[in-house]
């Protein structure tokens, strides 16, 4: 009797384990772990891996909303006050990685504009470039486009293709660049022919305690013309000033405004949400009369007045009233806009 039941035992317990093995030979493997998005802290904040990668992206951009008012005071006409109302949106896209020659990155920013002459708005390639260490290549705004805080003063600005490098430090920094250019900066002389020609700028800058000095120089191979601006900032009181000076040779890419112009501003930051910028602008030997000669008849002027002030987080709004008067027209313009913008 003992032997029968312990036969009778064994039998069942190898049906038992053969039954579990059977029983996992069927059983699906558990899925992977889903992989959520990680932030990525190396190159600042906003950045996040993209999934399956090593590169970090960051995703920014902003919508503005603005009107645009005009009057000419025309003393012979009377006034002519117009309205522009227009829509601007904007996303910027940065991806960085590193790599064994240093932190590769790029940079993709498209805008449009949204106004009955646009008909709803066009997307367009507003930058779009590569970096590696500190060189850069693409389509990029160049050293010229950066003026003053305010909306007074006009310093220049171009948005070309450009190859180059730049070295920077916490205080210091140099980089030189080679650009395409195909027309002078206020238009008006063809000094370039069919092809595209090629300019070069250079650039240091160094910041002193609460002092930041710039001199960038240009030249303009094709106009055979160059021009030189000065810049400095300085922490005063509640506030920035900021000082400008440009000279240029004559027609060229970077700025022919005038042969002369010395520009200033005083950003007062009155508290965390609200500044006041006042600024002005004069400009000696205004407006090309060829290629090489600027009217040395002729000057002109602008100044006004900036308001910023900060809503909420991620919501501004900018005014802004200006006045331009020049000797060879017999009447002042009044100008200005409202804007309110959503940045994220």
């Amino acid at each position: 009797m003992n032997i029968k039941s312990l036969l009778l035992g064994s039998a069942a317990a190898l049906a038992v384990v053969s039954g579990a093995q059977a029983a996992d030979a069927i059983v699906a493997a558990e899925p992977e772990p889903m992989e959520y998005v990680r932030v990525c802290d190396a190159f600042g904040t906003g950045y996040f891996y993209i999934p399956g990668t090593e590169t970090c992206i960051k995703i920014s951009g902003y919508v503005r909303a603005q009107l645009d008012w005009q009057n000419v005071q025309d003393d012979a006409d009377g006034e002519d006050f117009s309205l522009n109302a227009r829509t601007r949106a904007k996303l910027n896209f940065e991806a960085k990685n590193d790599s064994e020659i240093g932190t590769i990155g790029s940079y993709i920013a498209i805008r449009t504009w949204a106004e009955e002459d646009y008909d709803g708005g066009s997307l367009e390639i507003d930058e779009a470039y590569i970096t590696a260490g500190g060189f850069k290549v693409g389509y990029m705004y160049n050293y010229w486009d950066n003026d003053l805080s305010g909306e007074t003063d006009d310093l220049g600005s171009n948005r070309i293709n450009s190859i180059g490098y730049e070295y920077s430090s916490d205080a210091f920094s140099a980089g030189v660049f080679i650009d395409e250019l195909n027309d002078n900066y206020t238009g008006g002389y063809d000094v370039y022919g069919e092809n595209d020609s090629v300019g070069v700028e250079a650039q240091v800058s160094a910041t002193f305690g609460a002092i930041t000095g710039e001199l960038l120089g240009s030249y303009d191979f094709a106009a055979e013309n160059g021009a030189v601006r000065a810049k400095l900032l300085a922490e005063v009181g509640p506030g920035t000033v900021g000082l400008a000076a440009i000279y240029s040779t004559g027609a060229n890419a970077y700025y022919d405004v005038s042969e002369w112009t010395v520009a200033a501003e005083y950003a007062i930051k009155l508290n965390d949400k609200f500044s006041l910028t006042p600024g002005a602008q004069y400009w000696f030997n205004y407006g090309l009369v060829s290629g090489d000669e600027f009217d040395d008849s002729n000057d002109a002027w602008r100044a006004g007045l900036t308001l910023d002030y900060e809503i909420a987080q991620g919501l501004t709004t900018k005014v802004s009233v200006q006045y331009f008067d020049e000797d060879a027209a017999d009447d002042g313009v009044w100008d200005g806009f409202v804007r309110l913008q959503r940045s994220f």
